[in-house]
């Protein structure tokens, strides 16, 4: 099992938290929390705000920052039936929200995606040849289906910023590891087509870690074969979930195993950095979405586990916060504003465990 190697100066902001391991009694929004934090509810499903009703099963999400130093917190609605898409809350810079409003209708089980370094959300559908849509969470164009992305169970998406390389995960038992590159980019060079490129997927030729290397699919679009079956080589992986990109290194999560992977991209290589197994009582289980702040601290979600969201650092693991009486729900959408100081994410489905239950936080403190 790997570590994650971080310099000192880089380990020290949540790692101050390793200390206080043992979380306070639930405060009242049933969020046991580190002495210092607090939680406030910024909105729960089917509340009207500025005229746009908050929409069920929130579900993946990500933090945007706006040029009058507030920020925009997107969320996905895990429905079926086209009940799903994106919701976008916008707050000043002092935190309070001023806005809220839709920048996607009409698709299906939008379960995470990614956020992209040209200010889009990549919301991804969890279904049989799902896609992947593109939205601008300040609402003023419609969201774009990119199909070149692949159709397949989409989970999740990471964004090589230094290669401008996409990753995803799928949401299958034998699921894989795919890789978009584009073959054109924008006039102004700023970011890749996501209409014109092609969808690789990644083989382990060493084992379950080691050495990757890609292979093109040929045919992204499923129309005979899922595209986890077309590669003979490819490696699969035991229900993909949440990913992240930082500095070089592209981190993801398999739910079937509890595991944390870590691909070294200028290395090409994979390794496990986290492992339920390895412990007799592991803090963290039922891994789900995943991110990083900025000195690449982990913060992982539970779904299911201990209702948590658990941070992974330097070969420690210990919870940031717990929901009690969430039991029947999942953590979702963590996102950090962009000082680093507020952290949003969402129960699923609340307490009452259905999908019309779900409730949004903020928490605050001395990250």
């Amino acid at each position: 099992m790997g570590n994650i190697l971080l310099p000192t100066s880089m380990q020290a902001a949540l790692l101050r938290l390793a200390s206080t391991e043992e979380l306070l009694a639930p405060d009242e929004n049933g969020v046991r929390l580190p002495a210092g934090f607090h939680s406030r509810i910024v909105v729960r499903s089917g509340q009207i705000l500025f005229n746009y009703q908050w929409h069920a099963a929130p579900d993946g999400g990500a933090i945007f920052a706006t040029e009058d130093a507030g920020w925009i917190y997107v969320s996905n609605s895990e429905l079926d039936h086209n009940a799903g898409g994106v919701g976008a809350l916008r707050f000043d810079h002092s935190g309070k929200l001023i806005d809220a409003y839709s920048i996607l209708n009409n698709t299906n089980r939008n379960c995470a995606g990614g956020h992209t370094p040209w200010q889009t959300w990549l919301s991804c559908e969890e279904i049989a040849k799902g896609r992947v849509w593109e939205c601008d969470p300040f609402g003023k164009k419609e969201g774009q289906v990119r199909a070149a992305l692949g159709l397949f169970r989409h989970e999740a998406v990471a964004v090589d910023t230094i290669n401008k390389q996409i990753y995803l995960t799928e949401d299958e038992t034998d699921g894989c590891l795919y890789r978009y590159t584009a073959r054109s980019f924008n006039t102004t060079q700023s970011h890749p087509n996501l209409d014109d490129g092609f969808l690789e997927v990644a083989e382990v030729f060493e084992g379950s870690v080691g050495k990757v290397r890609w292979h093109v699919l040929p045919d992204s679009l499923a129309q005979s074969t899922w595209t986890r079956h077309q590669v003979d080589n490819a490696t699969h992986f035991n229900g993909g979930e949440g990913i992240w990109y930082h500095r070089g290194i592209i981190y993801f999560v398999t739910k079937g195993d509890n595991r944390v992977w870590m691909y070294d991209i200028p290395q090409q290589e994979l390794s496990i950095i986290y492992s339920s197994s390895q412990y007799r009582s592991p803090v963290l289980t039922g891994v789900d979405n995943i991110i990083a702040n900025q000195a690449g601290e982990l913060l992982i979600a539970e779904d299911g586990g201990d209702m948590q969201i658990v941070v992974l650092v330097a070969n420690k693991v210990f919870p940031l916060l717990q929901l009690v009486g969430h039991e029947r729900s999942e953590i979702a959408g963590p996102a950090l504003s962009p000082d680093g100081k507020r952290l949003y994410f969402s129960s699923q489905r609340g307490s009452s465990g259905y999908n019309d239950g779900g409730i949004t936080y903020e928490v605050t403190g001395p990250f």
